[in-house]
């Protein structure tokens, strides 16, 4: 191995480092009592050192955020192995719910809080979500090939099916649905059933 490949591994090795202090404090501690000095702090290195690497904390969120992407696409493709595109589909948003409420900071740092998609405004462009999506966009566009969904737009049946799996998310994470009066367990059951149900719904 060459300087030159060695010093881009070594770089490379500590931006994951960063990454993963980082991932580890946003989801423990919240992102808004992390600091730049905490997480260099935890893998005791200065500051400035992380500052070689990102501008502020927002920008370091973003590359966090790409890891939570990372590991709801392994959900989706480990879950999503059916081949009708409408079962697929099926799969795909219970095992987008069933993420959002096991892995409720990570759900936020990816989904609720803004700081992240200050870098997107900046390039006009959300790629941490490209592979999640496309996979998500994949199974709604065989489904209308075979006229499976009350849609005549793939956009318009994207957002409709991802708004209602965000609610349920949500209203469960922000602890909204104890109004309901229900354990957890039967909440759950309840969550993934209205999320089928509504699945049905919308299928010609």
């Amino acid at each position: 191995m060459g300087i030159i490949e060695r010093r881009e591994r070594e770089k490379e090795d500590m931006r994951n480092r960063i990454i993963d202090a980082a991932m580890e404090m946003f989801t423990t501690e919240g992102y808004e009592a992390a600091s730049i000095r905490k997480i260099a702090d935890k893998i005791e290195y200065s500051p400035a050192t992380i500052y070689l690497y990102y501008k502020d904390k927002d920008e370091l969120l973003y590359d966090v955020q790409a890891e939570c992407f990372d590991i709801l696409v392994q959900h989706f493709k480990k879950a999503a192995i059916a081949k009708d595109p409408y079962e697929r589909l099926q799969q795909i948003c219970t095992a987008y719910v069933k993420f959002g409420w096991e892995h409720p900071e990570m759900y936020d740092l990816m989904f609720t809080i803004k700081a992240p998609m200050n870098k997107v405004h900046e390039n006009d462009s959300w790629k941490n979500a490209d592979d999640t999506f496309g996979f998500f966009m994949r199974a709604i566009h065989e489904c209308m090939e075979l006229g499976l969904l009350r849609f005549d737009n793939i956009y318009q049946a994207a957002l409709s099916i991802w708004s209602f799996g965000h609610g349920l998310v949500s209203l469960h994470n922000s602890c909204r649905m104890t109004i309901m009066q229900m354990s957890e367990e039967q909440l759950n059951v309840a969550i993934i059933n209205a999320n089928e149900n509504y699945l049905k719904t919308i299928k010609k």
